[in-house]
């Protein structure tokens, strides 16, 4: 069977090619290829000997996606692909421009087991992990196709992340490689329902990341209805796990708050956000909830500035998320779920 080559992180791409009898030297000229260059094929890699580079084929394949939709806002230059794998499956990748440069919103996941009431990723269910090849593609054909170079990685697409714990984490190595891409990760969020064990282990490997954590709701109750992660890990364990995370890596954590008109926007929701965060080193984002066919949630535009308002006065840190693509449906799942549905319809 192959070796996915793309997914070798560059250790152990000089353990494979010296095992294969050649000179170290070799496995940085093909990781140059791969993540520099970005060529589709072994052929392509002109400074390697045809005859290794034949081995190399019987030995490795260059992963590939296709373009299926792409969608360009006429608001603002959000753009939105639906990428193909080989296997037939589909995923989501945003990029989206705000004033500190490009920001590309990655998946990680086909679909997500999470079951989040808001969350259109949800709603079809999860068919698989990504591996690290096939998170890296959608930075490096997004790029490429789009002659945008992306400044800022979310990993907040379609998935939870540390669900699939190592294949992130490799792709973290990779992405962050300083013989290829070599993007500070200081520049990358990871966005999380709310795992606090694998927070736990994260905080091990000390990345340097902005940690997001999903919140939506300030009572367990609440959190459960809408988060069905909540009955695993509850707000006290996910709060825990979070303390721990800012004591053992100096970075500040960033919770994720989708407001939703009647259900988590009142006084009493103020009041009880105020209480839990008080003292910890973070940030509130407040996100407009997406408008999604299956749901019936809403965000109101007048609710949501004064529930940022009491969350300042109570001393938190806020800021109200700009909504960008909104003409193109760029909320991560909906693109994909519509184009499955019609599809099967044909």
């Amino acid at each position: 069977m192959k070796t996915d080559i793309l997914s070798c992180g560059i250790g152990t791409l000089t353990d494979k090619i010296t095992g294969m009898g050649e000179q170290k030297f070799r496995a940085r000229q093909i990781y140059e290829w791969l993540h520099i260059r970005k060529v589709y094929t072994f052929i392509e890699m002109s400074n390697i000997p045809l005859s290794f580079r034949t081995k190399l084929s019987d030995e490795f394949y260059i992963n590939s996606i296709n373009i299926i939709r792409k969608l360009e806002s006429c608001i603002d230059n959000t753009v939105k692909y639906l990428y193909e794998y080989n296997d037939g499956n589909h995923t989501e990748t945003v990029l989206m421009n705000y004033n500190h440069g490009n920001s590309l919103c990655v998946s990680t996941q086909i679909g997500c087991k999470m079951g989040c009431r808001f969350c259109a990723s949800a709603i079809k269910g999860f068919e698989r992990n990504l591996t690290p090849s096939e998170m890296l593609l959608q930075v490096y054909e997004t790029e490429r196709e789009s002659g945008r170079h992306a400044d800022s990685i979310v990993l907040m697409g379609i998935g939870e992340p540390l669900e699939n714990f190592d294949n992130v984490t490799e792709f973290l190595k990779l992405i962050s490689d300083e013989n290829g891409r070599n993007m500070s990760l200081r520049h990358v969020s990871l966005s999380t329902c709310g795992l606090a064990d694998k927070i736990y282990e994260l905080a091990g490997y000390r990345f340097g990341l902005t940690l997001s954590v999903s919140l939506h709701a300030v009572t367990d109750e609440k959190r459960s209805q809408l988060m069905p992660v909540n009955k695993s890990y509850n707000i006290q364990e996910l709060l825990k796990a979070c303390r721990y995370y800012i004591e053992k890596t100096g970075r500040r954590i960033s919770f994720e708050y989708a407001v939703i008109s009647g259900v988590n926007d009142s006084d009493s929701d103020a009041a009880g956000m105020i209480g839990l965060l008080r003292g910890i080193n973070c940030h509130v984002n407040l996100i407009p909830v997406n408008k999604i066919k299956e749901r019936d949630y809403r965000a109101d535009r007048k609710a949501l500035m004064s529930f940022s308002d009491k969350l300042s006065k109570g001393g938190l840190n806020v800021t109200v998320r700009r909504t960008l693509g909104a003409d193109i449906n760029a909320a991560c799942g909906q693109l994909r779920r519509e184009y499955e549905v019609k599809k099967k319809s044909l």
